[in-house]
């Protein structure tokens, strides 16, 4: 993957996921960055965890290509954690709300927490 690392902020993150850009995203990771999603199909007890930069990449690289628009509301930065909210919204109406934590190493992203709930 030729894909070039950014440093990662709020703000930083804000513009990669409202602009869908997938790329961008997958830049803030580690090689060896791990992410966890709990949501109803995968319940704390057995989070999703999709592993390495390249299967991160094509986790955003879904989400990107959906047709939804994404709002980022709110991010707090501490030392080397950061933590956002993340509201989506797809064409017929339904909507999806996460908040994620992130912890940095070496200024990317080696582990991410993502819990997530839908409409149904």
């Amino acid at each position: 993957m030729t894909t070039t690392t950014k440093p990662v902020t709020g703000a930083a993150i804000k513009r990669a996921i409202e602009t869908r850009d997938g790329r961008t995203l997958a830049g803030f990771y580690a090689d060896h960055a791990v992410t966890r999603i709990v949501d109803r199909n995968n319940p704390p007890s057995r989070p999703r965890e999709i592993k390495g930069r390249a299967a991160i990449a094509a986790f955003w690289d879904d989400i990107c290509s959906r047709a939804m628009s994404h709002r980022v509301d709110v991010s707090i930065a501490e030392g080397d954690r950061l933590a956002f909210t993340q509201a989506c919204a797809y064409p017929d109406g339904a909507k999806v709300f996460c908040i994620a934590v992130v912890e940095l190493q070496d200024g990317l992203i080696a582990e991410q927490t993502i819990v997530q709930a839908w409409d149904e």
